[in-house]
């Protein structure tokens, strides 16, 4: 396998046994596939890589669950040490002992050549489970993948774990925390929208992918799920509407004064919509495919005095986060914060 064009890229293994879900999550969170769209998808037979890049140019790579990695024949050693992450994809509602086995062999060798590389399990397909039935079934292969570890003399190894469903936001969740722990700076992004928020009438901020609805980073208050379901369902909107009244105009060329062709800027994806609760709901384009959306609670204030202010602040972070990504290290810029409001 010639991974060569990926070598420059942060890359993702998604690995599991056949028939876990693999390739429904790659169509689904990559390709906007419809869920029930994925049930007659067929197994998968050979590796496909899907490309992701934002602040980092990320490769998720998917493996068959039939292949074994481990023959002489095959690079194993190459194929781990230059991975940022493993996700491997565990069906909550099959038998998954032979899974946890499989699961803590892969684990063994990858961290032996690689002992930098992220560890995470999806404990996934658990739309089909009670709510009680998905604790259990978390706290049980978490307990059996600790002891097969243990076993090998890796039990101090850092394993994550996720409940996960391609019919609802938990993978894009589980995701959006995968993708963020191989952004190096990620603190920096952080301490950014901290400070934003901190200026404005902001109570929380998303720095989204757009094509794919994964959050590369978020302030540091808590992620409450169904706030994050909201601000994705915003974005789906949003470029649906966008895409349906797109102007003639934009993108084409004019004649300027001195007879020269100008182009015309394109249009900038931004919305506002005020939510039933008094809370606005508001989504501008950064760059590199990403849009900022946030939560405004004006709490009495003037609503057009406060989405001035955030306008303001958020072209400030924009042209921060502009300013890290041209010198490829990202830092926390202080003239841009001062020039906050």
């Amino acid at each position: 396998m010639d991974n060569q064009e990926d070598d420059s890229k942060a890359m993702i293994l998604l690995m599991g046994l056949r028939r876990c879900g693999k390739s429904s999550i790659c169509k689904v969170v990559f390709h906007n596939m419809q869920p029930l769209d994925t049930l007659y998808l067929e197994s998968t037979s050979n590796p496909s890589v899907e490309h992701f890049s934002t602040l980092i140019d990320l490769a998720v790579m998917e493996l068959p669950g039939q292949l074994n990695y481990f023959e002489p024949s095959y690079d194993s050693e190459r194929l781990f040490k230059n991975v940022g992450g493993l996700v491997y994809v565990i069906d909550s509602q099959d038998e998954y002992m032979n899974a946890i086995t499989n699961l803590a062999m892969i684990i063994e060798y990858a961290h032996k050549v690689n002992p930098k590389i992220n560890i995470e399990v999806l404990i996934h397909k658990v739309d089909g489970l009670s709510e009680d039935f998905k604790v259990d079934a978390q706290r049980d292969i978490m307990q059996r993948t600790g002891e097969e570890l243990l076993e090998l003399g890796l039990d101090g190894v850092q394993v994550s774990f996720y409940l996960t469903s391609i019919f609802d936001h938990s993978i894009y969740e589980a995701f959006s925390r995968i993708v963020q722990k191989l952004i190096p700076e990620i603190s920096y992004l952080e301490n950014m929208l901290d400070n934003l928020i901190q200026h404005s009438k902001i109570e929380k901020a998303f720095l989204f992918d757009i094509n794919s609805k994964i959050y590369v980073s978020t302030d540091s208050n808590p992620v409450d799920i169904q706030v994050y379901e909201v601000c994705a369902e915003f974005v789906d909107v949003t470029i649906d509407l966008f895409n349906l009244y797109k102007a003639q105009s934009a993108g084409v060329t004019s004649s300027g004064a001195d007879g020269k062709e100008v182009a015309k800027p394109q249009r900038e994806l931004k919305s506002v919509s005020e939510l039933g609760n008094g809370v606005m709901i508001y989504l501008k384009q950064m760059i590199r495919g990403l849009a900022l959306v946030a939560l405004i609670r004006p709490n009495g204030a003037d609503v057009d005095s406060c989405l001035t202010i955030a306008d303001y602040n958020v072209d400030t972070f924009k042209q921060g986060l502009t300013e890290l990504w041209a010198n490829a290290v990202i830092k926390r810029p202080e003239p841009v914060q001062e020039e906050l409001e």
